[in-house]
């Protein structure tokens, strides 16, 4: 592959993991605080089950009826769990981590006989974030804009509910485009490296260490032709663990 043909792939996969990042950097604080460490998996799963049931249903791939149904699902576990949160505190996580099984299980039920279901599985946890386009990425990052806009405002005075409803429509926009394991990724590894920080410099470097990420697996899979999704996570995870260990013996000799 020519170093052209290259960047027309990796560009817009790069600018699509940029716009999960501006979102799941902030919100990923905020799952870290509240102890609610796989409500994304959750979530993103019970999205993927309403993408799933629109297969089922053969709407268009993409399309608006499909986008509205991952919507509807993701934003009707949300509350549900918004409401385990205030009920059953004590059993959250447990909770949370059914919520999940359920809904990857109810995937596989619904592919069960479709001759394309193991793809689709495929596509939905490990994403396919090399073929995505300049058009996917306009909603996308309006819907972002939106999101964070929102998040400015009401983030702090609209209380639990304001967080479970943008985490959901953040997340129900990103699984389409990186897959699940990814959206889980970005959220969490760049929150754990700067766990230690505060304010603005700790979403500076949550997106530093995020776009590093991006741009190192994505160049690593596409020069290896290994699965992008898988490469990008280890890369995630290599860079925080490599800037925790950086910080630890700064701050040794200090």
């Amino acid at each position: 592959m020519n170093l052209e043909a290259m960047a027309g792939i990796l560009i817009p996969a790069l600018l699509a993991g940029l716009l999960v990042l501006s979102t799941h950097v902030p919100l990923g604080r905020q799952v870290l605080a509240r102890g609610i460490i796989f409500i994304d998996l959750a979530v993103a799963q019970i999205a993927g089950l309403g993408v799933t049931a629109a297969y089922t249903l053969q709407l268009e791939p993409g399309g608006w009826q499909v986008q509205l149904i991952a919507g509807a699902a993701a934003l009707a576990g949300a509350l549900a769990l918004y409401s385990v949160e205030r009920r059953w505190p004590a059993i959250q996580e447990a909770l949370i981590g059914t919520a999940f099984v359920l809904a990857a299980t109810g995937g596989i039920l619904l592919l069960a006989k479709n001759p394309q279901g193991a793809e689709h599985l495929q596509d939905l946890l490990a994403g396919q974030i090399l073929w995505v386009t300049y058009a996917q990425l306009v909603p996308l990052a309006l819907l972002n804009l939106v999101i964070l806009g929102l998040w400015a405002v009401l983030g702090r005075s609209g209380g639990s509910i304001v967080f479970y409803l943008l985490f959901a429509l953040a997340v129900t926009a990103a699984v389409q485009l990186v897959g699940v394991f990814l959206v889980f990724a970005s959220l969490i590894i760049p929150a754990l490296a700067s766990r230690h920080l505060t304010g603005a410099r700790a979403l500076m470097i949550g997106y530093a260490l995020g776009a590093a990420g991006y741009a190192l697996g994505l160049v690593l899979s596409a020069l290896f032709d290994l699965p992008s999704g898988a490469v990008v996570v280890w890369a995630l995870a290599l860079l925080a663990v490599s800037f925790r260990v950086a910080a630890s013996v700064r701050q040794a000799f200090n």
